[in-house]
């Protein structure tokens, strides 16, 4: 063969250890409607708080971006959409009832099926994350002139890449405990407000074969989607999150490996579906 290094064994001249990962897909889904009907938002986001966080991951090359939003045919979301998106971000408030229950269970089916998802701030409440919690993902909340102070509790975990022990944003809307989560896999950040409470603040889950992250700040009075650390742990959670593989959460009749005994009812047992 012209060209091949003989001294690579031919396992790995046969597979993809060497090939280049395409681009990661990312997806970055808003409501877009706080910034339409209150002036302050949208002097602070004019272009969408989905825009200001796709800004912060694109320039990237392992990584291409693209936004949608709620007002869109289908909520942006088709079939063609979520499975061209190995990678989505979902921030949502105001309207959370106006997410059609269809397109919430097909977000929820494609993380399943290996899809990751990254869930902002008040989308603890959004569909898809209740559908994937089980649970009411209930707070406590206050929004008011708290400093937010965030603990990096796991600083080896790559969501925390290039993050210290803690990072601070000045003004932010306090979520406190309880928080009515499932306990989570794995625990990244606990936030600390200046009313005194604590909160679970950077938190994942594995589902079925995608994983879930839950990054609290973001309120859409304040400018935490241009704060550096913020964007960076975004920018981390969505590579960390990186399908490794995506199959179909189907029920599938499966044919033996080998002859089965005889079976006098086989004509009469189904195929179709599961029994």
């Amino acid at each position: 063969m012209v060209g091949v290094n003989p001294t690579i064994p031919s396992f790995i001249l046969h597979s993809n250890i060497f090939a280049m990962n395409p681009p990661l897909r990312v997806l970055v889904w808003g409501e877009f409607r706080h910034e339409k009907t209150n002036p302050k938002v949208g002097a602070l986001y004019p272009d969408g708080m989905h825009e200001a966080i796709a800004a912060g991951l694109r320039g990237s090359d392992d990584v291409s971006v693209a936004t949608t939003t709620l007002d869109e045919p289908e909520h942006g979301l088709t079939d063609d959409v979520l499975g061209n998106t190995d990678v989505l971000i979902w921030w949502g408030h105001k309207a959370h009832a106006d997410v059609k229950d269809a397109i919430a269970k097909k977000v929820q089916q494609r993380v399943l099926e290996g899809m990751g998802l990254v869930v902002l701030h008040s989308a603890h409440v959004a569909k898809p994350f209740l559908l994937l919690m089980g649970t009411s993902c209930a707070l406590k909340w206050r929004e008011s002139s708290d400093k937010e102070r965030l603990w990096n509790v796991n600083p080896s975990h790559p969501i925390a890449a290039g993050i210290g022990d803690y990072f601070e944003l000045p003004r932010e809307e306090m979520y406190g405990e309880p928080f009515g989560i499932p306990t989570p896999d794995e625990l990244i950040f606990i936030s600390w407000f200046t009313g005194g409470e604590v909160f679970r603040s950077g938190a994942t889950w594995q589902r079925g074969h995608g994983k879930v992250f839950y990054f609290r700040p973001g309120h859409e009075t304040y400018p935490t989607y241009y704060d550096e650390n913020v964007l960076k742990v975004i920018a981390n959670a969505v590579r960390w999150a990186r399908p490794s593989l995506q199959i179909a959460d189907v029920c599938v009749n499966a044919k033996p490996l080998e002859p089965l005994p005889e079976d006098p009812e086989a004509d009469s047992r189904s195929e179709v579906g599961h029994i």
